[in-house]
């Protein structure tokens, strides 16, 4: 999971707020929020193995291994990578990273009963490109989520961010509200549910 910074002061789309340590309580709720959407959707599958591909600091792949699930994470950020293998390796937890470009991700090595995208889809220039290759992985679900929009930027600017960019976060190149985010995903994959934990859009997709 790749962005929070609407919940922090960050000025570098998130990567660096420490989301899930926060005090603060607004945060913290929303963090929550989001947290308990994505267990839930995920229980739903069944799934035992989960690729999360856009990985960051392996925050969620934590959690999810946490659940007793077989977990994996994959991020181009190779800085990200070194962190989330640190900290595993502190929690004593085994969770295989590796620096990986989505658009290089092949199937038969990387596919997965689920594949979780959290907040990846929105940093790319090419999203469809990027859907393809994750419906391509899915076998048969994937889970993603990035954040909704109006509503993201709006809120960005009651808090008094990003005026110049009027609320958008730095980095953020897509923007989608719930429907149109659905109406991508449905173009390519099966939607199955939708869920708004505030102020995200998260859909579980089942490959066709």
């Amino acid at each position: 999971m790749r962005n929070l910074s609407l919940v922090a002061g960050d000025d570098v789309g998130g990567n660096h707020y420490p989301k899930y340590t926060t005090r603060n309580p607004a945060a913290r709720r929303l963090v929550t929020g989001f947290l308990e959407a994505l267990e839930d959707l995920v229980r739903r599958t069944g799934a035992r193995d989960i690729h999360e591909v856009g990985c960051g600091e392996g925050f969620l792949s934590t959690r999810l291994a946490s659940l007793g699930l077989a977990v994996r994470g994959s991020d181009v950020a190779a800085a990200a990578i070194a962190t989330a293998r640190q900290r595993t390796a502190g929690l004593g937890a085994s969770i295989p990273f590796r620096v990986a470009d989505l658009y290089g991700l092949d199937p038969e090595r990387d596919g997965a009963e689920l594949v979780v995208c959290c907040e990846v889809l929105e940093h790319l220039p090419d999203p469809g490109r990027a859907l393809d290759i994750l419906a391509g992985l899915a076998r048969p679900h994937l889970i993603a989520s990035v954040p909704r929009e109006p509503l993201w930027r709006l809120l960005n600017l009651a808090r008094g961010r990003y005026w110049r960019d009027l609320g958008n976060t730095p980095g953020h190149l897509q923007h989608w509200s719930s429907a149109r985010f659905a109406e991508m995903l449905g173009s390519r994959l099966e939607v199955v549910e939708v869920r708004k934990p505030l102020p995200w859009a998260m859909a579980l997709c089942r490959a066709r």
